[in-house]
């Protein structure tokens, strides 16, 4: 069985009902606050968006009743073969040497079970026993011989777990497990398989930020394993392929610094155009680590995860997997959990057939969160900013592109029901009540119902909640979006924005409006009657996500442009000057020094302050000064041996910085307040 058959719940959690703790009803909450910006635009749905894995050793992967269970749960990319099982499987004879092999599983009854679907597959080449030449005629026979039209194809399945990092889990065969062998071989498959279907996209395997063995550079190496195939093989791919498996219910947040460290290393080691590079994330589940692998907790953590994933620009997220099988059973918030990361019931028993699943196809509840979010999320919609100022409710909110607004609520509160007070900018809602479809703890389908208002919603304990949503008016004659933003001239303080021009309605377009998202706020930064604006003011060290808008000469306004977002930097030239480096990593710390030049008049005795730039960072220790760390501000000061710096002097300092998420590095450094060049 691959890998992830093995991940075990690993705590039981206690029932309310045993504990006989009562339920909090809404009326005994005060409203949970949520904004939803119409006008603060993210990522496009896409139409790879829902999809999950199946695999070789399912005895159920060419069913028709799963296909049509897949369909109605809008799953849109199907993946094969099946995880590690990728690495040992071989498509023309149909074998996997080492594993087993169901009947009616072959690549053929695959692509019936995905045509059925109504979805894209996407195939896994076998890199660890397999060959460059073998993965080219497979390509051959499914898109030339067959016709199926197969588009993305990834070169291997978490390559970096071979051995190179420590135990490995996955097969293979080269005598050289490196990442620039690795690479090595993305080229040469990629040269391969596109030579017969030059409409194919390859995609490399990444770790992915601060999950092991993200930034480890193993002995004998250039760099990590990202870095090293990046800079060899990024010319040749075209997108690039994250597993993850977080360790908590709450771990969304960390999803934009995840995306957004990718596509920095992407950009650093690919260069110009590498925004064509996609990310799918094709291996995803909640499992265990949120308290359930086949019950709400799970689902829950799984529809705030897709919502969150595909808000950033990942263009799939894959779920892990169709079934797995039966594993630790346990009871999660009233209902049996089968540790089974499946999303529908293989029916399988445990060894001694204490406990079975249900029936086979039967859906666990992570299945109703896919489908929750297919009804929520369609293709070609736009995710705008959403927020609420309950930690235990989350909020995702698209725009259609027919003007509708669906928002999407969770409830991740086992106890609590939560009334809820939605506030609108950017849209009016049309009065009435909405359409709303819930999907509560335990619940066999999502139900349907017109109740409530725009405004005010009830969500109950461990829910989703969808409200679909009409404008009030729709006003005809409006100017297009514009095109998506790009920038230059970007400095400490400033930077210079450009747009293609919005398409004029019914008015011509008479200026421009451009807005910085400040969580679910936007907060306008500039307006131009042109189509580029420099924007002064800015913070140094600050990660800005902006959007443009078209006002016509009747005050009426566009849809926002697609997001752009961008960092600025440091003083290019200061009184002090920084440079931070990395020792040593081992993916959940690392061991950090700081260079400090004086680049002014003579110092006797210094203060070096900076602020961690998220809450899951902190100071381990550090050595060669005086470090002390208050909430996220760190301050360095001089020990009696090194308070002087004369002019051009150079003090080294250094630390252990830990993380739990992932890790953007502190970018701002003052020296006895004044911000210096980082370097």
């Amino acid at each position: 069985m691959p890998r992830t058959l093995l991940r075990a719940a690993s705590a039981v959690l206690l029932t309310l009902a045993a504990l006989n703790v009562p339920a909090a009803h809404a009326e005994d909450v005060p409203p949970v606050e949520v904004t939803v910006n119409a006008r603060a635009a993210l990522a496009t749905v896409p139409e790879t968006g829902i999809g999950t894995n199946h695999a070789i050793w399912d005895t159920q992967l060419g069913n028709d009743t799963t296909a049509d269970l897949l369909k109605d749960a809008g799953v849109k990319v199907l993946r094969y073969p099946g995880g590690s099982y990728s690495d040992i499987y071989h498509w023309a004879d149909h074998t996997a040497p080492g594993g087993y092999v169901a009947p009616n599983t072959d690549f053929d009854t695959f692509m019936r079970g995905v045509r059925r679907t109504g979805a894209q597959p996407m195939v896994t080449a076998n890199y660890g026993t397999g060959t460059a030449q073998e993965a080219a005629a497979w390509v051959r026979y499914a898109n030339v011989t067959k016709d199926y039209g197969v588009k993305y194809w990834e070169i291997g399945n978490e390559n970096y777990g071979n051995g190179r990092y420590g135990e490995p889990w996955e097969a293979d065969n080269h005598a050289d497990k490196s990442p620039a062998e690795y690479a090595r071989h993305v080229v040469a498959y990629s040269d391969a398989m596109k030579a017969v279907d030059p409409t194919i996209k390859i995609g490399a395997v990444l770790t992915t930020p601060a999950n092991w063995p993200d930034a480890i550079v193993a002995d004998g190496d250039a760099g990590s394993w990202n870095d090293v195939v990046l800079a060899a093989a990024g010319s040749k791919i075209d997108f690039v392929i994250l597993h993850w498996y977080p360790a908590a219910f709450d771990k969304a947040g960390h999803i934009p610094d995840m995306i957004e460290l990718t596509r920095r290393q992407i950009a650093r080691h690919v260069g110009a155009g590498s925004e064509r590079i996609g990310i799918a994330m094709t291996e995803f589940n909640t499992g265990s680590n949120s308290g359930g692998t086949t019950t709400q907790p799970g689902a829950l953590a799984a529809a705030d995860t897709y919502a969150t994933l595909l808000a950033n620009g990942v263009f799939t997220v894959d779920w892990w997997n169709v079934r797995n099988g039966i594993g630790t059973v346990t009871q999660v918030e009233g209902h049996t959990d089968y540790g089974d990361f499946g999303l529908l019931s293989s029916g399988t028993c445990t060894a001694d057939n204490s406990v079975c699943e249900p029936a086979v196809n039967t859906p666990f509840a992570p299945y109703y969160a896919l489908q929750m979010v297919s009804r929520f999320a369609r293709p070609d919609d736009r995710f705008v900013r959403a927020a609420t100022d309950q930690a235990k409710v989350a909020a995702h909110a698209v725009r259609r592109p027919n003007g509708d607004l669906a928002v999407l609520l969770i409830n991740s509160s086992s106890d609590t029901s939560y009334p809820v007070e939605i506030d609108y900018t950017g849209f009016s809602p049309a009065s009435g009540a909405p359409t709303v479809l819930t999907h509560t703890n335990g619940a066999t389908s999502i139900t349907t119902a017109t109740t409530g208002s725009a405004t005010a919603q009830t969500l109950p304990p461990l829910s989703m909640t969808t409200i679909v949503l009409r404008p009030s008016s729709v006003q005809p004659g409006l100017p297009g979006a514009p095109g998506q933003p790009a920038v230059s001239a970007v400095t400490d303080t400033t930077a210079t924005i450009s747009w293609p021009a919005a398409s004029a309605g019914t008015r011509p377009v008479v200026k421009y409006e451009v807005s910085r998202q400040n969580g679910a706020v936007s907060e306008q930064i500039g307006e131009t009657g042109g189509t580029s604006l420099t924007v002064h003011n800015l913070k140094p060290g600050t990660r800005y996500t902006v959007n443009v808008i078209a006002r016509d000469g009747g005050g009426g306004t566009s849809a926002p442009s697609l997001p752009l977002t961008f960092t600025t930097g440091t003083p290019a030239s200061s009184g002090c000057s920084v440079r931070l480096t990395k020792q040593s990593d081992w993916s959940s710390g690392y061991v950090g020094a700081i260079d400090i030049t004086n680049n002014g008049a003579p110092i006797n005795g210094w203060t070096l302050a900076f602020a961690w730039p998220r809450t899951w960072q902190s100071l381990g220790s550090g050595w060669s000064a005086v470090w002390t760390q208050t909430g996220q501000n760190v301050k360095v000061v001089n020990e009696p041996g090194n308070g002087s710096l004369a002019t051009g002097a150079t003090a080294t300092v250094g630390f252990v910085g830990n993380y739990s998420g992932p890790n953007t590095l502190p970018a701002v450094f003052t020296l006895n307040g004044t911000v210096c060049t980082t370097r």
